[in-house]
């Protein structure tokens, strides 16, 4: 099986928009695993070739599009505790969140910062493919969770922001 590197990125890009959360490609030359949350079940781990046997031959390198290590670190939607009052954004998808554009340019939002629902304030990464984050909700930026250019998981909180509706200072909840 002969794919280019559009080949697998338009792969990537079906999984992405599916329901899917692993998907794994195998054939004679071709070994492609696919996580969307850090996870990829034990007997699906490649079996290694013993020392001394040539590895098949490969149209496109075995890629792995995982961290569990990141799993571990990065606490999903249901464990993340979110401040009263305040709305999280969260990643759409596994990557590498970059603040900003380029590299030494102006970040696209900072803590303070007015969004509405389609201001993007930052972008994901995977493989060279970047999808802008839009805020989805209108307010003002109160915390950002994490660092330029660090790997995040589907569902993590990226920014905490107070909604427009969120309630006063001495005003009761809704």
């Amino acid at each position: 099986m002969d794919l280019t590197e559009d080949d697998v990125l338009e792969i990537l890009k079906l999984i992405e928009q599916s329901h899917f959360d692993y998907f794994r490609l195998q054939s004679a030359d071709l070994n492609l695993t696919v996580s969307k949350g850090g996870y990829i079940p034990a007997d699906s781990q490649p079996a290694r070739a013993p020392a001394g046997d040539a590895a098949p031959r490969a149209s496109v390198p075995t890629e792995e599009v995982s961290n569990p290590a990141a799993a571990e670190a990065t606490p999903l939607p249901e464990d993340l505790p979110v401040p009263d009052g305040l709305v999280a954004i969260a990643a759409p998808m596994v990557g590498t969140f970059y603040r900003c554009s380029e590299p030494g340019a102006d970040p696209f939002v900072e803590v303070g910062a007015r969004v509405e629902a389609d201001t993007t304030v930052g972008l994901v990464e995977v493989m060279k493919v970047f999808t802008s984050v839009p805020a989805g909700t209108k307010g003002i930026i109160a915390e950002i969770k994490v660092a330029n250019a660090q790997f995040v998981e589907k569902g993590a909180a990226l920014f905490f922001v107070t909604p427009d509706d969120a309630p006063s200072a001495g005003e009761p909840a809704p």
